[in-house]
């Protein structure tokens, strides 16, 4: 869980005088072994009126993994995986069918010990079936194959009125849309769900680094500026797979798994970046090498960055706003790293590289313009809270607004974003909204699933005393949102106003 929505309960920095309440924590769990410890669960919640919080592994940097005064369904030991030969009128060929609880190395093993490799997220420790590929799922592999939510062929899900169901192109096709990029934690509890897999295959990496010691930063901006617009189209569209680092004084590049390409070949796709750097007269150190499977080489890789400690924001940039404007674009990412850890993720997720149209799955369609995902973020200060509240708001009203200045009415990817993103609907889900929400009044009218930006998050409201009250009837206004609650409120933490 992202250290902000700790609401800075039992800060161990601070005075032992402090208050030290469970704060923003689940008060109870159910560790589900089993479906119907859920649907005991959702039928209990509802009976109290309880809040009820979806939780596998708790990886969530926009708070959707707790809830203040809830009762989480723990999934994480829903495990169970079985290779499948799986024939339906979309898809027939290999398959992996994994429970809810199924973290991404243990996908990555099972698939290895069948010789397949199977779409998943850049971090060990990340469930497969929850918000990652139901938010949409940036992958290791997606520059091959697409998103983590483009492979799910079929879910197990239980829905709001404890119904166990099937959905899949042909059973509950409305369901099975959203679940594809929809956003997790609101349209059910996913039980598990089943996948496509691919033939494994030899694969590359290759890291570059500009050491942070004394370097030009004008030379290394300047030589960023190359790569990104001269090298990295042409990188990603071999389908490999490209994050990157820009410090105040450095910047680190890797060609982190690049399938089905031997190190020569690698080796020599990156000269021209290396090029790059030698005009520029910047130093640099490069390595590579090659593994026969996609598994020895992501595990021979470095590592994700751990980020839980940061505040955070988060853009999708397109194609063409790489194009139209590269200087500008530069100069933003210039502004925002001058204070923030900025990584981005450089990927090919297009109609002809991944077969999937904008609408074949809920997940944004500003994915498919896309060519890299920017995540940044200012560190927490663990003893004062105005600090990192005056940080929050400086991501939402001056680092995105950098970056709307030069990719104006673009994306975000909902899973690595900000919090207070205004406009999350059209910003995080686009054009797909308003299916969205029809989908989610007909499996959910009452709003027993509710996570922070999820869609239907609108029907309630979080007051500064805390509490989470239920919308009669909200106006979007351009200004001020002008709305009326009910009666009845149930208790919810304010991680805007609370400070321990």
């Amino acid at each position: 869980m992202a250290y902000t929505f700790t609401n800075n309960s039992c800060n161990p920095w601070l005075d032992r005088t402090a208050p030290c309440t469970i704060g923003s924590h689940v008060v109870y769990a159910i560790n589900a072994t089993d479906p119907t410890h859920l649907q005991r669960g959702i039928s209990f919640a509802k009976r109290h009126n309880i809040r009820l919080v979806i939780r596998n592994t708790g990886h969530d940097y926009l708070g959707r993994s707790t809830g203040a005064h809830s009762l989480a369904l723990w999934t994480r030991n829903l495990r169970s995986m079985e290779l499948l030969d799986y024939r339906s009128s979309v898809y027939t060929g290999p398959a992996i069918m994994m429970g809810a609880g199924v973290l991404a190395i243990e996908a990555y093993r099972f698939a290895d010990s069948h010789n397949v490799v199977v779409v998943g997220g850049n971090c060990p420790s990340v469930g497969m079936t929850g918000g990652y590929a139901q938010g949409g799922g940036i992958s290791l592999l997606s520059s091959v194959y697409g998103l983590g939510a483009d492979q799910v062929l079929e879910w197990t899900v239980i829905t709001a009125d404890g119904e166990l169901v099937t959905a899949n192109s042909t059973h509950h096709p409305d369901l099975y849309w959203a679940l594809r990029g929809g956003g997790g934690g609101t349209f059910g509890v996913v039980v598990s769900m089943t996948v496509k897999v691919f033939p494994d295959t030899y694969t590359s990496s290759a890291a570059i680094t500009v050491p942070d010691n004394g370097a030009n930063i004008d030379a290394i901006y300047a030589a960023f500026k190359a790569f990104i617009t001269t090298q990295l189209p042409t990188l990603v569209d071999r389908g490999i797979y490209i994050p990157w680092v820009l410090t105040p004084a450095g910047f680190h590049l890797e060609a982190r798994i690049a399938a089905g390409l031997h190190k020569d070949e690698l080796d020599g796709l990156l000269q021209p970046t290396l090029s790059i750097l030698e005009d520029a007269q910047l130093e640099y150190n490069y390595s590579s090498f090659e593994t026969p499977t996609f598994l020895g080489t992501y595990e021979g890789a470095p590592g994700a960055s751990n980020v839980s400690d940061y505040v955070t924001g988060g853009r999708l940039i397109s194609r063409s706003a790489l194009q139209s404007d590269p200087d500008g674009l530069v100069a933003a990412l210039r502004h925002i790293g001058s204070q923030a850890f900025l990584t981005g993720v450089s990927f090919n997720v297009n109609t002809t590289r991944s077969g999937m149209s904008p609408d074949e799955v809920a997940a944004n369609p500003y994915f498919r313009e896309s060519i890299f995902n920017l995540f940044f973020g200012l560190p927490i200060d663990y003893q004062d809270w105005d600090i990192n509240l005056a940080r929050m708001d400086k991501i939402t009203n001056d680092d995105l607004n950098q970056l709307e200045k030069v990719a104006p009415n673009g994306g975000a990817y909902l899973n690595e974003a900000d919090i207070a993103q205004p406009d999350f609907q059209s910003v995080f889900y686009g054009n797909h909204y308003p299916r969205l929400e029809r989908i989610k009044q007909r499996y959910d009218p009452d709003g027993v699933f509710y996570a922070k930006t999820a869609v239907g998050s609108e029907r309630w409201e979080e007051r500064e005393n805390g509490r989470l009250c239920k919308v009669k009837a909200p106006e979007r206004n351009v200004g001020d949102k002008v709305v009326k609650y009910s009666e009845r409120c149930d208790l919810l933490w304010d991680y805007r106003t609370r400070r321990g």
